[in-house]
């Protein structure tokens, strides 16, 4: 849990959320970390306790959550291309995240998702309330997402483009 990943800017726009759409849930899948921008756990304990946030710890597998949930939301400040909006989009999942570096390259605002701007909670809330209120939106972006994984993410693919820049074909 690093504030660079946006997590704080998360929490504050679930927590905006909750009243319009209280079925909404809003959930945090990975490890306490003791860098210098991580979250302490007593914060992520207080989040949990005010009930805007499920908190899962690190989890060996992640499937049996992107599974559980219509929506992926990475709203991080930077970062390469993020392994974790990948397997989203694998799963067929409707994608929030930054328009940041890394994590613009795997979003087509308001095709398979949509782009936010770094850290403006504001922004998130109201991207991910957009999703929220559609079900049908949802599905037809999570579709979208699983197209473009398999297309443009697809590991044959992606190592046969490398060879190919590198010219290691005989």
């Amino acid at each position: 849990m690093l504030r660079d990943k946006g997590v704080v800017e998360y929490v504050d726009a679930a927590r905006s959320l909750k009243s319009t759409y209280p079925q909404a849930t809003f959930h945090l899948v990975g490890p306490l970390d003791s860098n210098p921008s991580g979250i302490q756990a007593d914060i992520v304990a207080g989040w949990e306790k005010e009930g805007v946030i499920q908190y899962h710890g690190a989890v060996s597998d992640v499937k049996p959550y992107l599974a559980a949930c219509s929506v992926f939301v990475l709203p991080s400040y930077r970062e390469g291309t993020p392994r974790s909006v990948l397997e989203a989009m694998s799963c067929g999942r409707a994608i929030v995240t930054t328009d940041a570096p890394g994590c613009r390259e795997t979003v087509q605002d308001g095709v398979n998702g949509f782009l936010v701007t770094p850290r403006d909670s504001a922004d998130l809330a109201t991207a991910m309330g957009r999703l929220a209120g559609s079900s049908e939106l949802r599905e037809q972006m999570g579709r979208t997402s699983r197209e473009l994984a398999e297309h443009k993410y697809d590991v044959h693919r992606v190592n046969a483009a490398m060879i190919d820049a590198m010219a290691l074909r005989g």
